[in-house]
């Protein structure tokens, strides 16, 4: 339960990075600054660019609850659960915030991933299995027991 607390987590701190980055770029935009010029200045006005700082945070922290998350959650779960969520939510808030377009093809694309992200999402076990000789036991993550 609590590794798939920190995947959720995960991907909302992603998705959130990525949006604080674009809101980021396009108030660097409008501010009238280019990133072709001196890389002296296009630094200085980034590093000022308190929206892509924080986006930059969000991506740093993600990572870390993320590598907890994949402690006991297999990445061939885990990953589409990242990618395909981060994706969904992204193409949301960018066409409800940011005026980007979302056509009735991509939005029913975006409804078949979420419907992949869900299937894959419902088999997601913690629970490890080792297999020892002809033996198959469980490893239960909670008590760190195992049973034949």
């Amino acid at each position: 339960m609590k590794y798939g607390i920190a995947l959720t987590v995960a991907l909302i701190l992603n998705a959130t990075a990525n949006l604080l980055i674009k809101f980021g770029m396009k108030r660097f935009d409008s501010a009238g600054q280019a990133i072709s010029q001196s890389i002296t200045s296009a630094l200085s006005a980034l590093a000022g660019n308190w929206m892509l700082i924080l986006g930059l945070f969000f991506f740093a922290i993600n990572v870390l609850f993320y590598a907890y998350a994949l402690k006991k959650i297999d990445v061939s779960a885990a990953y589409p659960v990242m990618v395909g969520g981060g994706f969904a939510i992204i193409a949301l808030v960018a066409w409800k915030f940011l005026g980007e377009s979302l056509s009735r093809l991509q939005l029913t694309g975006v409804l078949c991933i979420l419907i992949g992200v869900w299937l894959v999402a419902r088999d997601i076990k913690t629970d490890k299995v080792a297999h020892v000789g002809n033996q198959i036991k469980s490893i239960s993550p909670t008590s760190g027991t195992n049973s034949a």
